[in-house]
């Protein structure tokens, strides 16, 4: 044999098996899922084994896809939060409740209530007319609500 004819034939030989080990680590590769509770650490030193494994195959991946290949075999978190409820925002504090935990107030709302204002049952402050009239009076000639009422309750 001709070192030609030699070369060609253990081409012919090896090439086959280098085909089949290209096509398993491939497939390992991008069937690669990470478990939950197992370090990233030794999970990304595999997937970075099977990157280099189809570079000595002939077959080098570009960075930026072992990276992608990489990130999309970790689990996804946000999965697992299905269904919970989303933390509460740092707002004003009030919160609407909504379904069984409606709070219900423990007296009973009574339309024969007394104004704090005039002390006349059948009103409440907020529809007294005689508050809202002081209101109206207050705002005319720029003096506060709070100034008129004190002065109403020392004379």
């Amino acid at each position: 044999m001709v070192a030609y004819e030699m070369i060609q034939n253990l081409k012919e030989i090896y090439e086959g098996q280098a085909r089949q080990e290209r096509y398993e680590t491939s497939k390992a590769l991008l069937q690669c899922k990470m478990t939950e509770g197992t370090p990233v650490g030794a999970h990304v030193i595999k997937m970075m084994g099977y990157v280099q494994m189809l570079e000595k195959l002939g077959f080098p991946l570009k960075n930026e896809l072992a990276i992608d290949l990489i990130l999309q075999s970790l689990p996804v978190c946000e999965a697992k939060r299905k269904g919970k409820k989303v933390a509460k925002s740092k707002g004003s504090g009030k919160t609407k409740a909504k379904g069984k935990n409606v709070l219900k107030p423990k007296g009973a709302i009574s339309k024969d209530g007394k104004c704090f204002h005039c002390n006349k049952s059948g009103h409440w402050k907020r529809n007294c007319p005689v508050y809202l009239e002081e209101v109206k009076k207050a705002k005319a000639v720029g003096a506060s609500v709070s100034g008129t009422a004190h002065e109403k309750e020392s004379s």
